[in-house]
Order: C-alpha cells, then structure tokens, then sequence
C-alpha cells in the first residue's frame, strides 16, 4: 500500500512557443494536475503570459505548487519583459558583493512577481576545465573561497526577497569536459581534491541556509567507485547529509539527460535516485511511467516506504517555504542595464583609446547557432546604435561582434572550426573586436586589433556595448 502519492515528488516541465505559446503544454498540464504532481519548471514565455500560466496552474491545483525555472541570470534569462543580468563570473569581476546580493533580490521580486516561487540557482560550480562545454560564464569563478563568498551573497539575496533558491549542480560540474545531456561525463579528480576544492561553493550554501541543491548527472569514481552518476548515489548524496549537514530538498538535475540513464531503463533511473536519496525528480521524460515506476517499486518493497515518506516531507517543508500567487511587483529593469554599463565601461582589454568613424560596419560572427533551443538574437547592438542615430554600413570603421556562450550541445568550451575560420577573415580588418564570451577565448581572437571583452550575448551586453561606442565615434 503506497502511504502517499509520490506524484507529489515529481515537477514536470512546461516550455513556452513561439508558436502557440502555451496552448501545446495544454493536455500534458492537465495529465500533470490529474496525477498529482508537485509543481512544474517552466521554460520561456513573456512575463504577462507566464503570470496567467501559474494562476491558472494553481486553481486547477486547487493546492500551493513548487514552480520553478533556471534563472542564473535573471528572470529575463527565460521571461521577457523582466530583468536579465550578467552572468555569474562577470558579477565577480566587478568584486563587489553588493552587487552579486542585488542580483539575487532582483531574481527573486522577478520570479515572485509571474508566480515562480523557486529559482534554480545560484551555480556553485567551479570554472576548473577550459574545455567544459556547459559550465564557464555560469560559474562565479575558480577560486573556491571566492566562488563560496558569492554563492552565499546570491542566496542571501535570493531568499532575503522571499523565493527559493537551488544551488547546483553537487558535488560539482566544472572538471567536466563532456555533456551530461549527450552521455555520463566522470570527474576522476580524488576524494581529497573533490571534498576541499569543488565542494566548498557547495558547503557555503549550505550554511547560508540554501533551501534546495541539485546532483550533477556525474560520476565521480573518487567519490563512489561503483561510479554511479552523483543523481543515483547513495554515497555522494549520503555525504550531502551526513557531511555537510544538509535538511532541505534534494532534485535532480532534468531526467531528460542522459547521463541519468546510462545503462539502466527509465523507470529504473527514477526509483534509484529516490532511493539513493533525491526528493524531487526534475522533468522527467514521463512524468506517468515516474510516478508509477516509483509507486510499483514500494508495492514490490524494491523501495522502502520510507525514503518516500522521508522525501514527501522534505517536499512538504520546501513547499511551506514557497510562496503562491503572484503579488510582488517586478523588479524595475536598471539594474540589468547598471550592471552591465560598469562591465563595459573598464574599455579596451587590448589597444589603445579608441576613435570610430561612421559608418559603422558591424561584422557578426555567431558560435552559437544551431543545436535543439534557438540562442538569442544578435542583433541588439546594431538596434541600439540605430536608436542612437549610428550610421551602419559599409565604409567606415568595422566592429566584429564575437558570439560564444556556454550551450549542451557544443560539446566544446571554445569557437567551432567555422567561427575561427570567419575569424581569421573579419578580424584582420577590424577597427574593434568585441567578445561576447569567457574571457579565456581572448586567446583565440586571431588578430591583434583592440579588444573589448563583453561576456555573454544577451540584450543587456549588447546594448552597452553600443552605448560605448556610440560615445567614441567621432
């Protein structure tokens, strides 16, 4: 006999289109709802219509949910119409952890103000692996006291303003040089050098009070050495407790990647991360098949009554935490633009003081198009500089704009061959490089034209920049 419904443990994904907006997600919420689940992540969509979403999700509840999303950089990473900031490591740069707590309250009034009470962040990972496809920008820093010191002030003002926040992904993702999302990526780095050196951001948070952490799809053969991914566990979650002292809720990373699955089913994957001591299990690929793979295994008693019983409580305690409804007002939007301002206003990384002439012709060279979600647009500079009465063209001086976030599917931490290519082409000629990306890919810039290092594609970067040169064309 199941003691509760472990429907409970399960938050499903919801992911917005261009297209139809949220009309597609219809019958799998209402399946969702029916089941029992315990809330949802949601993916994308314009702040008015995810506000509509989470109302209409928690009347049709007719219960408070979880509802969750990855916002690392601000709400505006996946709701337009709110504030989009900097990523991690360029909030560290600026060495102020005013700002880094400021750029947790902003994410929390953002998230707050559609109905998203839980905010997966802050990353606690550390920057150790040039060649690390997913990590880079999203960690703040390789230096593990620092990158504690800054995970804490993030989640100081995450929760401070009231949502919950998620650090991720344990014991650590940044030695990884492979994708979780494509295979198992194993860290083979010692117990010693995991425990004082990738676990650190992590203990931080932990007595900082971080209501929730993530597992890394990860093995770890220093750590378990049957090398189970830390999701599936029993040894490296087992330590979150009993060495860390760590008493709110375990989720998994998605299970939709399959560093989850290797060599073991679906439903298999779900009750060993239950048993090995996750609470909540994130975007499975069947919400259905997770729910009754796990309710058949306590019937079987292949998993104890329990471990379900414990994760249902740790849910219900998170879930006390969350706020519901949406009465907090959006943030104002200055501080994505401040932030981003006091990043471009250091200057030139290489060159001289810098005088552009009209024309200006912008040159974009872009890694990261391609793979399964679209990457933001490119053209917000060229938007701005017209805003300011900026002639572009042909003519003048040229600005190549260098595009090269961390994205899953790269499978690589640098420029693609057809990306160093164009390079080795448009920089040769170019009055100004500006780099939209980890400040190590400097080094692959093929030219010893002036450089503006400028750290992630996203709008508020991109229209700073156009601020600064718009301000030196003569």
């Amino acid at each position: 006999m199941i003691p509760h419904d472990p429907a409970r443990l399960i938050l499903p994904a919801i992911r917005w289109s261009d297209e139809t907006g949220f009309a597609h997600e219809e019958e799998p919420i209402a399946d969702a709802l029916a089941l029992g689940v315990g809330g949802f992540i949601v993916f994308g969509g314009p702040a008015d219509a995810v506000r509509s979403l989470t109302r209409d999700l928690r009347a049709g509840a007719g219960r408070p949910l979880l509802i969750a999303a990855d916002l690392e950089r601000g709400a505006g990473q996946q709701f337009a119409g709110l504030t989009e900031l900097p990523p991690p490591l360029a909030l560290a740069s600026l060495d102020d952890p005013g700002a880094i707590r400021e750029a947790g309250a902003v994410t929390a009034q953002d998230a707050l103000s559609v109905g998203i009470n839980w905010v997966f962040a802050p990353v606690a990972d550390l920057d150790l692996a040039a060649s690390n496809p997913i990590v880079q920008t999203r960690s703040f820093g390789s230096d593990p006291a620092a990158a504690a010191a800054a995970v804490r002030h993030w989640i100081a003002g995450c929760q401070g303003a009231g949502a919950l926040a998620c650090a991720k992904h344990y014991p650590g993702h940044g030695r990884t040089t492979t994708d979780s999302h494509a295979g198992l990526p194993v860290v083979e780095a010692d117990a010693a050098t995991l425990e004082t050196v990738d676990r650190v951001p992590f203990a931080a948070a932990i007595d900082e009070g971080v209501a929730a952490v993530m597992t890394a799809h990860v093995a770890y053969p220093g750590l378990d050495l049957g090398s189970l991914p830390a999701t599936l566990s029993s040894v490296i979650l087992g330590s979150l407790r009993s060495e860390l002292d760590f008493e709110g809720a375990i989720v998994t990373d998605a299970m939709i990647m399959d560093g989850a699955f290797v060599g073991r089913s679906e439903g298999a994957a779900y009750v060993q991360a239950i048993a090995a001591g996750v609470d909540l299990l994130l975007y499975p690929k069947h919400p259905r098949a997770a729910r009754d793979a796990v309710a058949g295994a306590i019937d079987a008693g292949t998993l104890a009554a329990e471990r379900v019983e414990d994760a249902l409580g740790r849910y219900a305690r998170l879930l006390a935490r969350a706020p519901q409804g949406t009465g907090t007002a959006a943030a104002s939007g200055d501080a994505g633009r401040h932030l981003a301002d006091r990043l471009i206003a250091r200057g030139l990384v290489r060159g001289e003081k810098l005088e552009l002439r009209q024309p200006i012709d912008l040159v974009v060279v872009d890694d990261d198009l391609g793979g399964p979600y679209p990457a933001s647009p490119s053209d917000w500079t060229a938007t701005e500089l017209t805003a300011r009465g900026i002639e572009l063209g042909p003519g003048g001086s040229r600005v190549v704009l260098a595009f090269a976030e961390p994205r899953a599917w790269k499978g690589r931490g640098g420029f693609g061959r057809v990306s160093r290519d164009r390079l080795l082409v448009e920089t040769p000629q170019a009055s100004l490089i500006v780099l939209f990306a980890h400040p190590r890919l400097m080094g692959e810039i093929p030219s010893d034209a002036p450089l503006m290092h400028a750290w992630h594609r996203q709008r508020p970067m991109q229209e700073a920049v156009a601020r600064w040169i718009a301000s030196r064309v003569g």
